[in-house]
Order: C-alpha cells, then sequence, then structure tokens
C-alpha cells in the first residue's frame, strides 16, 4: 500500500512547491484537506493522525501543535518552519550534512527541514570545521541574497503589486540588520560553532534563487590552509554526489559573476571556492533555489528518504 502524504499548509509558498512535486506520483498517496474543511480543526487532527508522513508548511507555533495532535498516532514529520531545526530530537534533514545523515533520516519519526540560508552556509562551513581546518570559535561573517519567494506570501505581494500601502519598491534591500535572523541558531547547532556568526541577508528583486558566501582568512585557519586544500576537504565531503556539486577552481577563477538565478527550478546546490591561490584569503559561494534544496525540493528529498525512494 501506497504510503499516505499530507501536506498540512499546502496552500502557502512552500507547500504548493511540495504539491507539484508530488501530484503525479503514483507511488503515494497524496490526500488533500477540501480547501472548506481547512480551518476545521476535527479535520485537520483527522488527516494528519491517518497521514504515514505529514509535512509541516505552518508558522512555528501551528507545526507545534501539530505535532502534538498526531505524534501518538505514529504519523511521521517534516517541519519546514524553524520549530524544531535545533531540537535533538529531530533528525536535521540536510541529507549531506555528516555522514550517517542521510540514514538518520530515512529512520526518524521527526523531522526538520532545514533554512533556505542556513542549507547553503551549512553546506560550506560544516565539512571545513569536520576536516577541523576552520577552528569553531573562528568570527565568521556569513551574506546571502534571496528571490523574495522566500519571505512567503506578504512579502510576494509587498514586491509584486506597487499599487497596496505597504509596497517595496527598492531592487534590492538588506534586513535582519539586528543580527537575530532566524536561521543563526541552527547554523551555530549544526556546524558545531561555538561563536554565533554575523549574518546579514538581503532580497532582490527577483523570484527564485539564493547566494550565501562566507568570506575566509586562511591565516586564521587551522594550518594556514591553501584555496586548495578547502576545495579539496569539500569536494571530500560531497564526493561528487547528486545533490551537491562543488565546482572545479578551474572553473571558479573563470566566472566575471555568479547569477543567483542560476539554480532556479533545480533542487541541487552548487558551492564555488573563489579567491586568488596565495593571497590569503578565499570566498565561498553556495548558489541554490531558495524554494528548491531551500526548501521544498529539500522536504521531497527527505520525504523520499524516509519512504526508501
Amino acid at each position: 500500500m501506497a504510503p499516505k502524504i499530507f501536506i498540512d499548509g499546502e496552500h502557502g509558498t512552500t507547500g504548493l512547491q511540495i504539491v507539484s512535486r508530488l501530484q503525479k506520483r503514483t507511488d503515494i498517496d497524496l490526500m488533500s484537506m477540501p480547501a472548506e474543511q481547512r480551518r476545521d480543526a476535527d479535520v485537520r487532527t483527522k488527516f494528519l493522525r491517518e497521514a504515514d508522513i505529514a509535512i509541516l508548511c505552518l508558522p512555528d507555533d501551528a507545526a507545534r501543535e501539530a505535532v502534538a495532535l498526531a505524534a501518538d498516532a505514529g504519523t511521521r514529520f517534516i517541519d519546514a518552519s524553524t520549530a524544531h531545526r535545533s531540537n535533538p530530537d529531530w533528525a536535521f534533514g540536510f541529507a549531506e550534512l555528516s555522514e550517517g545523515q542521510a540514514a538518520r533520516i530515512a529512520g526518524a519519526q521527526f523531522v526538520s527541514n532545514p533554512g533556505c540560508y542556513s542549507t547553503g552556509a551549512l553546506a560550506l562551513i560544516a565539512p571545513l570545521v569536520a576536516a577541523k581546518l576552520l577552528p569553531a570559535d573562528y568570527p565568521l561573517t556569513i551574506n546571502g541574497v534571496s528571490g523574495y519567494t522566500g519571505g512567503g506570501k506578504q512579502l510576494i505581494a509587498q514586491m509584486e503589486n506597487a499599487t497596496q500601502e505597504d509596497a517595496i519598491t527598492a531592487p534590492y534591500f538588506a534586513y535582519a540588520l539586528t543580527l537575530g535572523h532566524k536561521h543563526v541558531p541552527e547554523i551555530v547547532s549544526h556546524a558545531g560553532l561555538s561563536r554565533k556568526p554575523i549574518f546579514t541577508p538581503a532580497v532582490g528583486r527577483f523570484a527564485q534563487g539564493m547566494l550565501v558566501n562566507v568570506p575566509l582568512h586562511l591565516d586564521l585557519m587551522t594550518g594556514n590552509p591553501s584555496m586548495s586544500d578547502i576545495h579539496a576537504a569539500l569536494k571530500a565531503h560531497y564526493a561528487d554526489g547528486p545533490i551537491v556539486e562543488v565546482m572545479a577552481l578551474d572553473q571558479s577563477a573563470g566566472l566575471a559573476r555568479i547569477d543567483p538565478e542560476e539554480m532556479t527550478g533545480t533542487d541541487r546546490m552548487k558551492l564555488y571556492v573563489c579567491g586568488t591561490e596565495g593571497a590569503g584569503q578565499v570566498n565561498l559561494v553556495a548558489s541554490l533555489d531558495n524554494l528548491g534544496k531551500g526548501a521544498s525540493g529539500a522536504a521531497v528529498q527527505n520525504l523520499n528518504l524516509m519512504i526508501g525512494g
């Protein structure tokens, strides 16, 4: 019998993207709550408890409520909210993060889907910490720019409807200026950092796509590694996997620019090691679709692991 999959919050930005990836599949039974019953708590509870796996595309409090309603029924969860990303009882849904992580996801009842920015940041940072090239207390700065769909329906409306009262007309803006962005705790937790990084995210006037970059001073790293050492560590960690691709050094060196929309429409991620060999600095760049590997694509990847696909 095909596993029953229920998307709680299927009409939101992330939920709609997940539905589009799953609706034609024949190996699952995709449950859908009728639109007129979306606010019926009893119907929602019934769907949650009958599902083999519930994918939560909800605000944090609603996600916690959903888990409380159905965990005792044996329902397994993929939570796309921030609510459980630093909870050690939940498997962190970044399969490429470390050896054995995919297996942990496959066997878990509770899986937390990573944030989009943290996916890019962790992809660059965690392997270097694990390889003991990047000290846990390194004073990291992380910068990123995302398409506006990452902000959900409200931000999409603000960016696309110039006539509404709170419309945003800027071509690009930085935010989270108090340095309290919700993705920072999961970056610290899952990279094994002891010092909180300074993270400055931004939004550009494009719908989907994302760049996350981490600049590093090599003489502050363990053993003063070369660019080639850093590239080799990343390459060894991802081992030419199908999802995360580490671009060759000569490819990165030949780039005049990196387009934040280059991975739009995919569920993969590219990593670049940029700079000049011998100059003492590198700029690490992750390129992904904020709604692909940064959200819905990751949720589907985790679902596939959980059902043995």
